[in-house]
């Protein structure tokens, strides 16, 4: 049984971490174990049930479903989601290589990061290269790398640091291991959607999807939206076999997303900038207009793999 100047010391120690933590930060979402790597920024998120997320303020919903830091130069970003156990991050190697190694392990209790896990990769900067278990890929820009379950050696690098690669990634559990492959845009399956009388007209690119290549339950894909248009899925689904995470970019400095979020009868919003994504639960909508043009980046986990799997809602049944 530790003595009382033990639990002393650690209450203090404890404090002294929560103290250490940005202004208006969530203890839950940003403690950080002894043994991270200095190349690593972790962030866990606890599962959220309607009722609860319907009763958060501003900060509340941001706190727990908008990630607001995805890339950081010469590092890695995980934040690790308690909704289908999804691992949502990127990674920015400007002036050296960042290598995933097996300090991940230790937070999700195997081996190395992708032992139980599957990744798909996006690359929205410059050219890049990634290498895993010494097979060397390289990743333009919009060109996507799945990797599957066992990969254990896992290193990205840029081609030019004055224009380095932006890696943004998903991971799902696996059970089984199915091929790496790369996918460009041309190989990538299209589908165009919307009106441009609605301001909702937008190429959905399905790059990580069963009808490109087999994957265990991760799904990927990259949305561009129609000159004029503004809207993205409106009207607007959920889908209770499936979560989301949306990952807006290519936005300008000043420009926003209100993305919607929340139950169809009691919806929330969150002002969302560039480069920053949204955490959307299988109960919730999730769709966004735009002060001015942007692109995003989806992903699913869960149930199934089938797309077209949605439970749809008219406009006039949101409140």
């Amino acid at each position: 049984m530790p003595c009382a100047l033990c639990c002393q010391h650690h209450r203090k120690r404890r404090a002294a971490a929560l103290l250490s933590l940005p202004r208006g930060t969530s203890a839950v979402r940003r403690f950080l174990p002894s043994h991270h790597s200095e190349a690593l920024r972790w962030t866990s998120v606890k599962a959220f049930t309607s009722d609860h997320a319907k009763q958060l303020d501003t900060a509340g919903l941001r706190r727990e479903f908008l990630i607001e830091k995805i890339f950081e130069d010469d590092r890695y970003t995980m934040t690790y989601s308690h909704i289908d156990r999804i691992i949502i991050g990127g990674i920015q190697p400007r002036l050296r290589s960042v290598t995933i190694g097996d300090e991940v392990g230790k937070q999700l209790g195997v081996g190395y990061f992708l032992e139980r896990r599957e990744m798909g990769i996006i690359n929205i900067g410059g050219a890049g290269l990634i290498e895993a278990d010494g097979q060397r890929y390289e990743i333009g820009t919009e060109e996507a790398l799945y990797i599957g379950q066992g990969a254990r050696q896992l290193t990205f690098s840029s081609v030019d640091a004055e224009r380095p690669a932006k890696f943004y990634y998903n991971s799902a559990p696996a059970h089984t291991r199915y091929p790496n492959k790369k996918i460009t845009l041309a190989e990538a399956a299209p589908q165009t959607l919307g009106d441009d009388a609605t301001s909702n007209r937008r190429t959905i690119n399905k790059f990580i999807v069963p009808d490109v290549l087999p994957t265990c339950q991760l799904t990927m894909g990259l949305t561009k939206l129609a000159a004029g248009s503004l809207w993205n899925t409106m009207p607007c689904h959920t889908h209770e076999r499936r979560m989301e995470v949306y990952f807006y970019f290519d936005m300008a400095e000043e420009s926003a997303v209100f993305h919607m979020m929340g139950q169809p009868q009691e919806t929330r919003h969150l002002l969302v900038h560039n480069e920053q994504a949204v955490i959307s639960p299988s109960w919730s909508i999730h769709a966004g207009v735009g002060t001015s043009r942007y692109t995003f980046i989806w992903g699913m986990v869960g149930e199934n793999q089938v797309f077209g799997d949605m439970d749809h809602l008219a406009v006039s049944e949101l409140r």
